[in-house]
């Protein structure tokens, strides 16, 4: 029962941290990731950016990293959603479809919601880019289960 309050709470966290970060306006969002391109920036280089270096930085690399934050956090959205799903004893074939489901919806309305925050569009692009993290965080779980059951099956 226990575990499956906290995967309930990791599922909630993820939304929250998504939901989160669509309140930004596009002024906030923008200044956030410019910001984390700086700071991985320099800490490759071990030098401070020249102002016109973080703009060429941020040309380059901004939008790949964006990108990368969508993925990643959806992936973790559905990962921990596809464990809260084994946790309802729900087939492997069922986790895949549903998480994708899942995904996909709160992709869409986190899309739909930042139509409405100053500055922010919804992209149809993100809505793929996230269904996509959380599919592949899907495939990864139920993969990683099998393989777990058929080495617990050769084990006894």
């Amino acid at each position: 029962m226990v575990r499956k309050v906290l995967k309930i709470i990791l599922v909630i966290f993820f939304m929250s941290v998504i939901f989160a970060f669509s309140m930004d306006s596009g002024d906030a969002s923008s200044k956030k990731s410019h910001s984390i391109v700086f700071t991985i920036s320099e800490f490759f280089l071990r030098r401070e950016l020249t102002e016109q270096e973080k703009e060429t930085y941020v040309l380059k690399y901004n939008k790949p990293l964006r990108k990368c934050a969508h993925f990643s956090i959806y992936f973790l959205l559905g990962l921990s959603f596809a464990s809260l799903l084994k946790e309802y004893s729900v087939s492997s074939k069922n986790i895949l479809f549903w998480t994708i489901f899942f995904v996909f919806f709160y992709a869409c309305s986190d899309e739909i919601h930042q139509l409405f925050v100053e500055s922010r569009s919804g992209e149809i692009l993100d809505v793929f880019l996230d269904t996509f993290g959380g599919s592949c965080a899907s495939y990864f779980y139920t993969l990683i289960r099998r393989n777990f059951h058929e080495q617990e099956k050769t084990t006894c």
